[in-house]
Formats: C-alpha cells, sequence, structure tokens
C-alpha cells in the first residue's frame, strides 16, 4: 500500500526564492485569489491573480514554514499582513529576467467543519490604494472587499 505524501510545492517554492535571492534578483509570486485562504488586499487583484514582490527588502517578516507564506508589507502607506497557502501560488520567477518555473493551482479539500466555523468567523480583505513596489497591476474601477469563507 502507498503512503500518501505531502505536496511537493511548498519546496519548489522555497527552493526557487532561495535561488532567485542568492542570485541577488526579486523574486515574484503569481497568486491565485480564488484558493481558499488567501488573504491579499483586493485593490491589486487583476482577472482573479494578484503579482507580489517578495523579496526581503519588500516585505517585513516573511514566514515559509507550513503550509503557507505570511508576511507584512505596505500598500499605499498602510501596513498590510499576507496568507498565501502555496497552492494558491501560480508561479515564482526572477522580476530582472524571468527565470522560475510556473506552478499547478491546488485547491484544498474543504470539509464542511471549516466552512460552518469560517462562515461564523468570516474575514474580510482590506481595499487598499496603490503602490509601485508591490504588485504590478493597477486596480480597474471601484475598490471592493470580498469575505473568504
Amino acid at each position: 500500500m502507498a503512503e500518501l505524501m505531502t505536496s511537493t510545492k511548498p519546496y519548489i517554492v522555497r527552493a526557487f526564492y532561495e535561488w532567485i535571492s542568492d542570485n541577488q534578483m526579486t523574486p515574484y509570486i503569481v497568486v491565485d485569489v480564488s484558493v481558499h485562504g488567501v488573504l491579499v488586499p483586493l485593490a491589486f487583484v487583476n482577472d482573479g491573480q494578484i503579482i507580489l514582490n517578495i523579496s526581503l527588502g519588500a516585505v517585513g517578516s516573511i514566514s515559509m514554514v507550513g503550509e503557507q507564506i505570511e508576511f507584512s508589507a505596505r500598500f499605499g502607506g498602510k501596513l498590510e499582513h499576507l496568507t498565501i497557502p502555496y497552492g494558491a501560488i501560480a508561479a515564482i520567477y526572477s522580476k530582472e529576467n524571468g527565470a522560475g518555473t510556473s506552478l499547478e493551482i491546488e485547491h484544498p479539500e474543504v470539509c464542511e467543519e471549516t466552512i460552518e466555523q469560517d462562515v461564523a468567523k468570516p474575514s474580510v480583505l482590506s481595499s487598499v490604494k496603490s503602490n509601485a513596489d508591490i504588485g504590478q497591476t493597477k486596480p480597474k474601477g471601484r475598490a471592493s472587499l470580498k469575505v473568504i469563507k
């Protein structure tokens, strides 16, 4: 009987992050915001994705352990806390030369108990103004809020 193994995605993302950083380049990630657990400023979401600069110079207190990346960053002067499950990362690449890899989006299995707990405690994503250092897209139209379940 074959044992189930954990996803390779966190290991791949961390390896590319280290490789890009070791080469004095800027690591960017492309995040699919439809994946359960993604917490990002909605003003930078474009076509269901957000592009984030995750270099040490652009973010504060980054954690890449466990099943998600967590860090703080300033958007329009306001400090925001972001949570990115590894399954939501569609690509990691170097800003300077595009070297990196694309990855398959992984939607986690969400049980009914988790959904009921999340409904009781909805988390609202914040909407912020632009900051050229993080994210390459500008918001279109009016900003909105999205409830993550």
